[in-house]
């Protein structure tokens, strides 16, 4: 391409990306404007002036600290246990041959397909039941066992399929059995596949916001997106500015992450069979 041309396409890319990243900036600049600049018209890209106080009363009102900490290791915890569970059952749908093996997978992307509304109630009552609620245990064993681990299974899957069958048979001539082959040779190649299950199950886990809002009712033990929804005055009324500087907190490592991982986020939804 001449240097016309791609001047043209990166201005075009510049302008596709406004509506993207205006909001987030307009979030982050918000979160230090009094509140009567943060709805004025037209929006002001730059504060006329800057406090930052506001942060410190995200953790003067709320056990902010702790709830961060309540999503991440929720977030960490569920990513690691999707990826143990979609990589087995990924791995026994794709090279273990069973009867009936194409009807089950097809019964368990059915989960797909149902609405995580639809089974909210019943879950409450088995948790209720077991004890469980106000506690961290549904908002970990849910995503893990349940619907949200099918895309998980399906993309590893996915995976599993593209890889020779030699590699397989290379293993058993060594003496290796279907664990060990699994283990020591199928998955250290998963790394683009389980790379993305790990990105999007934790990004999943870390916005959650109905089964924390359904499970959870003890302030110290709410995750980021139920904590957000606390920060009004004593008429109920949104801390507007309080409010943006904690989404804020919320954002932008997310935001980091994706950034610095997107290519291999890419490269595992993409990755189709072993590099050369």
């Amino acid at each position: 391409m001449s240097r016309r041309v791609k001047l043209a396409l990166y201005a075009l890319l510049c302008v596709l990306c406004v509506p993207f990243v205006f909001p987030t900036w307009w979030m982050v600049t918000s979160s230090v404007k009094p509140i009567s600049d943060i709805f004025a018209f037209p929006p002001a890209l730059v504060p006329s002036r800057f406090d930052f106080s506001t942060y410190s009363r995200v953790f003067e009102l709320q056990p902010f600290g702790q709830q961060y900490l309540n999503s991440l290791y929720i977030a960490a915890v569920v990513t690691v246990g999707t990826m143990a569970v979609a990589a087995m059952a990924g791995y026994a749908f794709a090279r273990i041959r069973f009867p009936g093996q194409n009807v089950l997978f097809l019964v368990v992307l059915v989960g797909l397909l149902i609405p995580s509304e639809v089974t909210i109630v019943p879950l409450f009552q088995m948790f209720h039941a077991a004890g469980m609620t106000d506690t961290h245990w549904p908002l970990i064993l849910v995503p893990i066992l349940g619907a949200p681990s099918v895309l998980a299974t399906f993309i590893m899957r996915q995976f599993f399929i593209t890889l020779p069958d030699e590699l397989e048979e290379a293993a058993r001539v060594d003496g290796l059995g279907r664990f060990g082959t699994f283990y020591r040779v199928v998955l250290p190649l998963a790394r683009p596949a389980l790379g993305a299950v790990a990105i999007f199950t934790f990004l999943h886990s870390w916005n959650l916001y109905l089964e924390p809002i359904v499970f959870l009712s003890t302030p110290s033990k709410f995750t980021l997106p139920q904590a957000l929804t606390q920060f009004v005055d004593a008429y109920g009324s949104p801390l507007w500015n309080v409010q943006l500087s904690a989404a804020t907190m919320t954002a932008l490592p997310i935001l980091v992450v994706f950034v610095l991982a997107q290519r291999q986020f890419i490269e595992g939804l993409a990755h189709t069979g072993l590099k050369g």
